[in-house]
């Protein structure tokens, strides 16, 4: 059997911002659905606030994530979906919308009372539904996989202006193959290759001229 990920010991601190960086099967995306209990790893374990996710369901009530299109409910409208999300949040349908009031630039007028389903949108406009359901979770751990990657640039600005809003109340998890983006809103960098740790360091104005350098290597 192939081993995807082995990661020996990773610590994450509260408030951290980090970015998960590496090239195609490098196991990012299998890592982020272990923390959320979607993949078992065959050795080791997963705690969140010292607590195995794979014993316990208290991690879910402050963990919030968007991985692809298929963590959404595609047969229904935007708003259907928020309220759906809201609900399980016990946020009423006006904490609902009082809530979107903030996500107007974000959404540039393509999301809300557009009378269509989900399903029926750009992948980068169910990108923009999965990251606002999210975040109005106002969870403690939020984890995007590749949440740049079918956003236009005025988008990813926006969005990375949303995260950085963010940063310090909430532990975050980005994984991208957009080197300028990750290291931009991340201060920390986990490169991995072949589901090893590579490299685990803090961001500083050298850090995206090192990834660089790496991946050109």
């Amino acid at each position: 059997d192939k081993t995807v990920v082995n990661i020996e010991h990773v610590q994450i601190e509260q408030g951290e911002t980090v970015g998960l960086v590496g090239n195609n099967g490098a196991g990012k995306t299998t890592f982020f659905r272990m923390l959320l209990d979607l993949i078992r790893p065959s050795e080791g374990e997963i705690l969140s606030k010292g607590e195995n996710v794979m014993q316990s369901d208290n991690w879910k009530n402050y963990t919030a994530s968007f991985l692809d299109e298929g963590f959404l409910i595609d047969y229904l409208t935007p708003e259907e979906y928020f309220i759906f999300i809201g609900g399980l949040h016990d946020l009423s349908v006006a904490d609902v919308s009082a809530y979107l009031t903030q996500y107007g630039e974000f959404f540039n007028g393509e999301i809300l009372n557009s009378g269509k389903y989900i399903r029926d949108f750009s992948k980068g406009n169910q990108v923009k539904v999965g990251i606002a359901a999210a975040l109005m979770q106002k969870p403690e751990i939020l984890i995007l996989d590749e949440p740049f990657a079918n956003l236009d640039p005025t988008t990813q600005i926006r969005l990375k202006n949303l995260l950085k809003a963010q940063s310090g109340s909430m532990t975050t998890f980005i994984s991208s193959h957009d080197l300028n983006h990750v290291t931009d809103v991340c201060n920390r960098i986990i490169l991995v290759e072949k589901g090893i740790v590579i490299k685990d360091f803090k961001t500083d104005e050298n850090t995206l001229k090192e990834l660089e350098s790496y991946f050109s290597a």
